[in-house]
């Protein structure tokens, strides 16, 4: 016998799922930003060598 389909909780669960991926997402890329990739901020050292 099929199971009887819970249309309102499978789109909420669908939702949620989304929503868990979009928070990673986002989180990850959080962290890529906060970590500098050569240890400083190259507009700064550009311009100290410049001057």
């Amino acid at each position: 016998m099929a199971r009887k389909p819970n249309y309102k909780f499978e789109k909420i669960e669908r939702e949620r799922q989304k929503a868990a991926k979009k928070a990673a997402k986002m989180k990850a890329k959080q962290d890529t930003k906060d970590e500098p990739e050569d240890g400083g901020n190259t507009l700064q050292g550009s311009k100290d060598r410049e001057a």
